[in-house]
């Protein structure tokens, strides 16, 4: 079985056995990753990949920083190079431009791997992250107006759920919208 890029239906497992009981050994993993394969073609897969990676590193990374922040960790308080802070958006950035050059260089098979869009998902994460940073070029990652960056990252996550999760409805949605009058 194809594991990834394939666009090839998938057999439906067999989730009973000869008796019409749940198959213990057919694991939960397993008949996700199916449905997943089976429901979601690859540009699919690749939204919802990084959503995932989006949500699952912001939410690392901020539980990451406040532990360290609380006293924990590294005595400098984070990153350093140099005895300078290392902010991790830089990392975000650095990831983001090798997701270019995939875009830009690579085969359709890298461009369509699910490495590519976990990838573009955290490092995106790690800028959001420190938007308000970013935005006022101080660092205020930990003062009310770094409230700024949670914000823009829960709407940009919000935004995104709802392209998502109305994307079937979009194209029906615009169609109606420009259809000329006869």
């Amino acid at each position: 079985m194809p594991r990834y890029g394939s666009g090839v239906a998938h057999d439906e497992p067999q989730l009973h056995d000869a008796q019409g009981d749940p198959d213990p050994s057919y694991r939960l993993h397993r008949r996700i990753r199916h449905v997943f394969h089976r429901d979601l073609n690859d540009v699919q897969q690749s939204a919802l990949l990084a959503w995932l990676s989006f949500g699952a590193t912001f939410g690392v990374t901020r539980a990451l920083t406040t532990w360290i922040r609380d006293g924990h960790g590294p005595a400098s308080g984070g990153m350093s190079l140099g005895g300078q802070h290392f902010h991790h958006y830089n990392l975000g950035i650095a990831i983001l431009a090798g997701i270019g050059a995939v875009a830009i260089r690579g085969s359709e098979v890298h461009r369509k791997h699910p490495v590519t869009a976990v990838a573009y998902g955290a490092s995106t994460a790690l800028i959001v992250d420190e938007a308000a940073l970013l935005l006022d070029l101080q660092d205020v990652y930990w003062t009310p107006a770094g409230e700024e960056s949670v914000n823009l990252a829960i709407g940009i996550i919000a935004g995104g759920g709802v392209v998502l999760a109305g994307a079937p409805l979009w194209p029906a949605l615009s169609r109606e919208i420009f259809r000329t009058k006869r």
